[in-house]
């Protein structure tokens, strides 16, 4: 196996492991509101979010940037705390425009904070590479691709439960959102770092 492929995988399976699921359960509260013919819309707020962690990631990664592990623990379920409370007042089937792109900014200032949430497992793991730019470079695009599968899912979930099923929209956005919510403040409470 390759120096990409050996890194790819490790971001893919690191996004979509369920021991992790908070960084799931944040891109479920980030796409939820959205409909499958919106699409385009979502990819691009995903890759937001990607170009913000990435950006920490290799910032981190290569010592540059310091966070206190205990402190982005915390900070990791505030941001699902406030991406799903956010949903809930979320009152149209559409999501305007200007939401859209308050919605693109908050996804790159949250993918800050994941980004150093990551960095530890991959510091971790880079400790024997001598170069550090294709391993970095590889396991931000697993993590992407893990995230577009995700997405995909939720998404196709979304379209059976309301559009085949019959769900209304907004009690489909109140339970999954409110289900953000929930586990979000168990998790802050528990991750507290004062």
């Amino acid at each position: 196996m390759s120096v990409f492929e050996l890194y790819l995988s490790l971001g893919l399976h690191h996004i979509a492991d369920f021991k992790g699921y908070d960084h799931i359960l944040f891109i479920l509260t980030l796409c939820v509101v959205y409909r499958l013919d919106e699409w385009r819309r979502v990819l691009v707020l995903i890759t937001a979010f990607t170009i913000g962690h990435s950006l920490t990631l290799v910032l981190a990664t290569l010592d540059v940037v310091r966070v206190d592990g205990d402190v982005i623990e915390f900070l990791i379920p505030l941001t699902i705390f406030i991406t799903a409370l956010t949903n809930l007042f979320a009152r149209k089937k559409n999501v305007p425009s200007w939401q859209h792109y308050l919605k693109y900014t908050a996804a790159l200032f949250f993918g800050l904070i994941h980004g150093l949430g990551f960095s530890n497992y991959l510091r971790n793991l880079l400790g024997s590479e001598k170069g550090l730019a294709l391993p970095l470079f590889s396991f931000n695009v697993g993590i992407e691709l893990g995230q577009i599968i995700i997405v995909t899912m939720i998404m196709l979930m979304t379209k059976l439960v309301v559009d085949v099923l019959g769900m209304p929209r907004r009690e489909w956005n109140v339970l999954l959102s409110g289900a953000g919510l929930g586990v979000s403040l168990v998790l802050m409470a528990e991750r507290f770092p004062f």
